[in-house]
Order: C-alpha cells, then structure tokens, then sequence
C-alpha cells in the first residue's frame, strides 16, 4: 500500500506514468519534460502558459529546470521494483494484491476489476471502454473532460466541451468508438496491403535471387570462355613468332650463303688481281725495252675485266638491297599474322556451346523452286516447280525456315555453302512476310542474313548491306544466336575460325532459321 501511494506521487498527471526527466515549473509541479514541453506548444498560440495542474499561469515560457532529487527518486524506484509486464493492466482500486482489470472508465480515470465494476456508478457520465494501462491520458488537457468525439478535420480527439464551446464546433466531429471502428478497417486495409507487399517483395527477392544466380553461372562460363578464347589466341600467337623467327632464318640463311659466295669469288678475284700485280712490278722493274714491248699490250683495263665488272655490280647490288631482312618486310609479314588470327571484323570467338542445336528445314515453308533433301538438311536451287499446296506459311521464292523456335538461351548450327551459286543464312521472326520483295532475308526488320558473292561476304539488315572487309577462304559458316543477351553472330570456320559480323538487338519474339538458295547455289546444315 505504501508503494502504491508513493507510485502516484511520482506520476506524471500528463502521461500518467512514473516521471521520466522530470522537470519543476514556477508553481512548483512536476512534468515530464517531453509532456510539459508539448503542453507548452499547445498553448504558444494563445500568448499565455499555464500549469496543466493549478492552472497557474505565466506571459514567458521560461526554461525547464531538472528536479535533480526527484530524478534520484524516480532512479531508486525503478531499481528497487520490477515493472508489470507490459502487456498487463491492473485494478486501480485492488491495492493488496495485482488484480487484471476489465474495464476502465473515463470519467473517473479508474481502471476497474469485475469486482469493482459490480459496484460502480452506471451514471451516463460514467463512460466505460476496453481498459487502457494511460486512461488518465484520455481526459482533455484544456478541459478536463473525457474525449469522448474526434474531429475529422483537426483529426483529433476532443471532450462535450470542445464541441459545444471550442473551435471544433462547425468541424465533422464523429463519436470516439464510430472513429476507432473506421481507424481499425483503415488499419486492416492498410495491413492487407503491407502484407501484399511484403509477399511481393518476397517474390522480387527471390527473382534477384534467381538472376543473380544466372549472373554468377553466365559469369563462370563467361570467364570459361575468356579462358579458352585466349589460350587459343596465345597457341596461334606462339605459332605466328616461330613462324616469323623461322622466315627471318631463313631469310638470313639466304642472305648469308649468297654473301659467302661473293665474298668467295672476291678472294678469288683478289688472287688473280695479286697475280697481275706482281706481274705489273716485275715489268715496272724491267731495263730492257724489248721485253717489256713484246709483253703484250697494257693499258687502264689491265685489272678491271668484264668478269670483275660484272662481280663488282654484284657486291654493289647486295650491299643496297635490304629487302630480305627490312623491318618493314618482317613487320608487314607479322601484321597481316596477327590479322589473320584476330580476324578482319574483331577477336575471334568461340562459342561457349557445348554442341550444336539439332536443325531441321521446314517443308511446309519451303518455297516451290525449292528442294530440300530426304533428311532435312539440305536446300537447293530447283529449276522443276515442286507443286506443293499454298498456304500463309510457305515463302513464294526461294527460302525456307527451320522447324524449331528459339524463344531462350544460346544456341548454334553450322553450314556448308556452295563456292558458286547463291545463297543467304539468317535468323528471322516467324511472323516474318512470305510474298513479294519484302519477303527477302534482311528486306525487312524482320530478318538478318549473309550471303557470299565471289571472295567478299556481305549481310543484309533493315534493306541496308554492310560489306564484310574478311576475305572468303572456306565454305563453311556458323551462326550463334544468344536469345537472352540479344545477339546474333555469324562466324567463318577457317582456321582459325573468324567472326564475320556480331548483331546486338532485344528479340521480341521467337527466332527461326532461315535460308534462301537462288542461282544454282545451295546450303547444307552440318550434323
């Protein structure tokens, strides 16, 4: 009992909670200082403050000083006894012992047990609500009245008084337990849709989830392919130095057998020029004149015969012709091996598909001049009408698709292709035109191909043709459609293998193979 009694001394008659900073103002009660601070806002407007106790009032908002011994107090309290669960609400009248409560009432700001509640005044002014551990925090500060309405518009609640004699007299002002329904369905509303969103983002976690995944296997086999694509190049790069270093050997073995040969027939030159030259000074030595004029005749080209003339021109011609081992020569020689390995249009690329992607031609699009073989794989030029019925799929001309659709991942076939003749590979929508000129591989943004003429490779995109600068060497060409990243490659399997031309773009809907075989030419899909 003597607990209790000092428990409401050291309540704050705001919060109606033990005091939590407290803090003294002139007339000597105490607040809260977060409590008193916002009763103080309230009353800003009005030009004067006022206790919320004594009603004592005050021009000035002075500063709020700290009751120091209460705080001590207040501290020992809290040390010395352990707070109720918070969950639970207590007899404000059962003293001795800690009975739950059923009911409070507003008008006596009590919390009551079906005990007391048998034997409280059931007065109107009495109004009983769910119990509620702040029920003194339900009374008005202004006018000490139990709020009992809410105003929609201030969206507060208010007391009888504030609705008869206050400023919330021509506001939308709606019974407290109407309000508390309407707020309650507000709430649920509001939780439903909390609920929505977190089982969305749920779904959104998961779907990061799963795409992050997909990033670290693409990123695996994108390393995977880094990995392979420059060991390949560094194996051909190695291969390309030896064989510089050998036709630079070469190059210098040549040079040096036809230098040694020179520098031998110049010994031998040098022999017959000692020869005369002793000759010379033992007729220079000579007293008599018969000897020396029945000597033969000597004159300027005594030394310089047409065999030395000739030698001479030799050395002169091998000393000026820097052709075999220039840099220039070796550095061209190794220019044109790195443009063979990196390829004309970018690095050469290796598919990171493990095996190729089974094709099959599609005779229902087969145009009528058209053949195509007993098992799929081959389309050629046809001179004989194949009389095949008409319908909206089949082209009018010279093309057919593929069976299958591609509507996700990677996926390649390969192709043998006439030297002669002509001949378009692609990709294209299957909604692609199948009448007119329109209906042509790349004619339409549709639709994308390749076609060789002679040497040159050329594609069509969009009615536009783009000349590939690589140089034909082989028959054999590779498409690598990427559905996911947008992207379709077309490759020559030479050796080493080239990436003609690489077509980035966001598919829209699913892909098919497509070939058009005209002038006697043809395609064969590799198993």
């Amino acid at each position: 009992m003597a607990f209790a009694a000092l428990k409401e001394e050291l309540t704050c008659s705001i919060c109606l909670n033990v005091y939590t900073d407290p803090v003294l103002l002139r007339c000597g009660h105490n607040f809260c200082r977060v409590c008193i601070d916002h009763a103080l806002d309230s009353q800003e407007a009005s030009g004067g403050y006022s206790c919320p106790d004594c009603r004592g009032g005050f021009m000035e908002r002075s500063a709020l000083q700290s009751n120091r011994k209460l705080c001590n107090i207040v501290e020992y309290l809290h040390s010395t006894q352990p707070a109720p669960a918070e969950a639970e609400i207590i007899c404000s009248n059962c003293i001795e012992s800690a009975v739950p409560a059923v009911i409070s009432c507003l008008h006596c700001e009590v919390l009551l047990c079906d005990h007391h509640l048998r034997v409280h005044s059931k007065s109107p002014e009495h109004v009983l609500m769910e119990p509620c551990s702040a029920v003194r925090i339900r009374r008005c500060p202004s006018h000490q009245k139990a709020l009992v309405y809410y105003c929609c518009d201030e969206k507060s609640c208010i007391c009888v008084s504030c609705l008869l004699n206050g400023k919330h007299m021509d506001h939308q002002v709606i019974d407290i337990n109407e309000a508390f329904k309407k707020k309650m369905e507000t709430l649920r509303s509001i939780k439903a849709k909390g609920a929505e969103m977190v089982e969305e983002v749920e779904q959104k976690i998961q779907t990061l989830q799963a795409h992050k995944k997909r990033t670290l296997a693409k990123s695996a086999s994108l390393i995977k392919l880094n990995n392979i694509t420059f060991k390949e190049i560094r194996r051909q790069l190695d291969v390309l130095s030896k064989r510089v270093q050998n036709e630079i050997a070469r190059r210098e073995e040549q040079k040096s057998l036809s230098i040694s040969d020179l520098i031998q027939q110049l010994d031998i030159m040098k022999d017959d020029l000692s020869r005369r030259m002793r000759h010379m000074e033992k007729l220079c030595n000579s007293t008599d004149p018969l000897t020396l004029l029945q000597d033969g005749e000597i004159d300027g080209k005594y030394f310089l015969d047409t065999g030395h003339i000739d030698l001479y021109q030799q050395v002169v011609t091998m000393t000026n012709d820097e052709d075999d081992l220039d840099e220039n020569v070796i550095s061209k020689m190794t220019r044109m091996g790195l443009s063979g390995i990196m390829g004309d249009a970018g690095v050469t690329k290796y598919c990171p598909v493990d095996e190729a992607t089974e094709i099959f031609l599609d005779v229902n699009t087969a145009a009528n001049n058209i053949c195509v073989s007993g098992d799929l794989k081959t389309a050629s030029c046809s001179d004989v009408n194949r009389n095949r019925p008409e319908t909206p799929e089949r082209f009018d001309d010279s093309k057919v698709m593929n069976t299958r659709s591609f509507t996700s991942g990677e996926h390649y076939w390969d192709m043998d292709t006439s030297t002669s003749g002509g001949w378009r590979v692609g990709v294209a929508y299957a909604s692609m035109e199948r009448r007119g000129n329109i209906s042509f591989i790349g004619k339409n943004s549709k639709s994308l191909g390749l076609r060789r003429l002679g040497d040159r490779y050329f594609l069509r995109l969009n009615d536009n043709e783009i000349h590939i600068l690589h140089k034909a060497k082989c028959g054999k060409i590779r498409i690598h459609l990427d559905y996911d990243a947008g992207r379709v490659s077309f490759y020559e399997m030479s050796d080493p293998m080239v990436i003609l031309y690489t077509h980035n773009t966001t598919f829209t809907q699913p892909l098919h193979a497509v070939f058009s075989v005209f002038e006697n030419g043809w395609v064969r899909i590799r198993n």
